[in-house]
């Protein structure tokens, strides 16, 4: 049964599903910011260090060393990024949810309005037709 409210509550649920998606695609993004800061720093246990050798090896492993601990800094602030990216949607869905649970319950509410105008017509003409079959057969 249609009401007023029946657009709304379709516009709403699509809403709340975008927001379910966004929410897994920010998930997702933790999950590989996490995985790949996991990663750097296997990366960077798999350094060795020379003892001995040139100082132009040394300085290369330094570079490296300096370079892979730049990589850990950005790979921490891809996860905080992505983690305050996922709050923020996972807060954005939430209000989402209540909108569409607003206007659901309205909805119903406004259905179960109509029935009972229904329920009222169908009686008032009951009554009718019992008082005319009524009068008809005294």
């Amino acid at each position: 049964m249609n009401t007023r409210f029946s657009s709304l509550v379709t516009i709403k649920k699509s809403d709340v599903d975008k927001g379910e998606r966004a929410v897994q695609n920010a998930n997702k993004d933790l999950q590989n910011a996490k995985k790949a800061l996991e990663e750097a720093y296997l990366s960077l246990k798999d350094i060795e260090l020379p003892s001995k050798g040139s100082i132009s090896q040394m300085l290369a492993s330094r570079t490296l060393l300096n370079s892979q601990r730049n990589e850990i800094i950005h790979n921490k602030e891809w996860v905080k990024y992505a983690y305050s990216q996922l709050k923020s949607t996972q807060e954005q869905l939430k209000i989402t949810m209540i909108e569409y649970e607003k206007f659901k319950y309205l909805e119903l509410e406004e259905t179960k309005k109509i029935l009972k105008q229904k329920q009222l017509i169908e009686a008032k003409e009951l009554d009718e037709i019992a008082l005319m079959t009524y009068k008809k057969n005294n």
